[in-house]
C-alpha cells in the first residue's frame, strides 16, 4: 500500500462514518493516527456526543472486533481480563483449569467512563496496553492483533470518580477532546436520529492492511531538524531543567517524558501519510502537540486556581519555539540544548 492508497482509504473511511457520524473529522483523524501508530487514546467529552457510537462504527469500517466495557465502582480486574475456572473432564474425572476470556479480548476495546472504577481495576489494563497480553496465574494469554484501547471520560462529573494515575495516562498516545457540534451538524444529527433512515457501514480496511500501514508509518523518513524541534518542545515542559521558560516553571508541577517525543514523531509520520504525503512537516508536529501533551502536563496549584489549562501552556510553547532550523539552533535560550 502506497501513500496515495492510504489517503484514499482515509477518504473511504470518512465516507462510511459520515453515514452515522456527523462532523468530528479531526477526532476521527486522531483516532486513525493512534491506530496506525499501534497506540491507544482517551476521548474526553460530555455525555451524548456519540463517543461510543463513533468507536463502534470505526471498528466496522476497519472490519475489527469490538467490545465495550462499562467501568463501574464494583468492577473487578477479572471482569475485564477474564479468569480461570475449574472444569471436570467427565471421561477421566480429572479437574483442570480453563481460562475464560474477558471482554478485553477484542481488536477494539472501549473502556467507557474509565475513571469510574477504582485504581485496582484501572491497573488491570496496564499489561494489556503495554504488552498486548493478559497474565492469569503463570500463563500469558496473547490479545488479538491489532489491539486498540479507547477510554472515555466525562469532564464535568467528578463525584464517585477515580483519577487515572499519571503512569497510566502516559500509556495513552492521545487525549482527544470531543466537542459540541456546530448548529448545522446538530441540525443534521436531529434530522437523522428522529427518522427511519437506514445506514449500512461497509468495511474499508482488513487487519492485514492495518499491519501494513503500521509498518509503513515507521518507514517514513524524518529530518534531524524535526527531531530537534520535537525534543525542544517537550524538554521545555520539564520543570527544574535548564532552559525551561519562566511561564512553565510558574504554571506546571512536572512535564512530559520521552514517550511524548516518541508519540509526537510517530503521530507526525502517520498524519503525513493520511494526508497523502511521504514527508513530515513542522505543522504535523505542531498539530499533534495538543492531544499528545495535554494529559502529560500537570498544572500546579497556582495555575489551577487561576483557571488555566494545559492547552494554554502548549499554545504558548508553540509560539515561543522557533520552527525554522536556523532560528531554533540560534535561539538564545534553546541553543545550549543542542550542544
Amino acid at each position: 500500500m502506497d501513500t496515495n492508497q492510504l489517503h484514499t482509504a482515509r477518504t473511504k473511511i470518512l465516507e462510511q462514518l459520515s453515514q452515522i457520524i456527523v462532523g468530528q473529522e479531526e477526532v476521527i483523524d486522531e483516532l486513525l493516527i493512534a491506530l496506525f501508530c499501534q497506540a491507544h487514546a482517551i476521548l474526553e467529552g460530555v455525555p451524548g456526543l456519540a463517543k461510543t457510537l463513533l468507536v463502534s462504527t470505526l471498528s466496522q469500517t476497519l472490519n475489527l472486533s469490538f467490545n465495550r466495557i462499562q467501568f463501574t465502582p464494583d468492577l473487578m480486574p477479572g471482569d475485564i481480563t477474564g479468569t480461570d475456572i475449574i472444569e471436570e473432564d467427565r471421561t477421566t474425572g480429572k479437574r483442570n483449569y480453563r481460562f475464560i476470556e474477558g471482554p478485553l479480548f477484542a481488536n477494539t476495546v472501549l473502556a467507557d467512563e474509565i475513571n469510574r472504577t477504582p485504581p485496582k481495576t484501572q491497573a488491570a489494563l496496564l499489561e494489556a496496553m503495554q504488552e498486548r497480553q493478559v497474565s492469569a496465574g503463570r500463563v500469558r494469554h496473547l490479545l488479538p492483533s491489532p489491539f486498540f484501547v479507547l477510554a472515555t471520560q466525562n469532564p464535568i462529573e467528578q463525584e464517585g470518580t477515580y483519577a487515572l494515575p499519571e503512569a497510566q495516562q502516559d500509556r495513552f498516545m492521545f487525549k482527544i477532546l470531543v466537542k459540541y457540534p456546530n448548529f448545522q451538524e446538530e441540525f443534521e444529527i436531529a434530522r437523522r436520529t428522529t427518522s427511519n433512515l437506514a445506514m449500512d457501514v461497509q468495511p474499508v480496511l482488513e487487519a492485514e492492511e492495518i499491519f501494513a500501514i503500521q509498518r509503513m508509518v515507521r518507514e517514513v523518513p524524518i529530518s534531524d531538524h524535526l527531531i530537534r524541534f520535537t525534543l525542544a518542545l517537550v524538554r521545555q515542559t520539564r520543570v527544574g531543567e535548564a532552559d525551561v521558560p519562566d511561564f512553565v516553571t510558574e504554571n506546571l508541577s512536572w512535564g512530559a517524558g520521552p514517550r511524548a517525543v516518541q508519540f509526537l514523531l510517530l503521530g507526525a509520520k502517520a498524519r503525513a501519510l493520511l494526508q497523502g504525503r511521504s514527508h513530515v512537516t513542522v505543522e504535523d508536529v505542531q498539530k499533534l502537540a495538543f492531544p499528545v501533551l495535554r494529559h502529560r502536563l500537570a498544572l500546579n496549584f497556582t495555575a489551577e486556581s487561576e483557571g488555566k489549562t494545559t492547552d494554554e501552556i502548549i499554545a504558548r510553547l508553540l509560539e515561543e519555539t522557533p520552527s525554522r532550523e536556523n532560528e531554533l539552533l540560534n535561539h538564545p535560550r534553546l541553543r545550549k540544548m543542542f550542544l
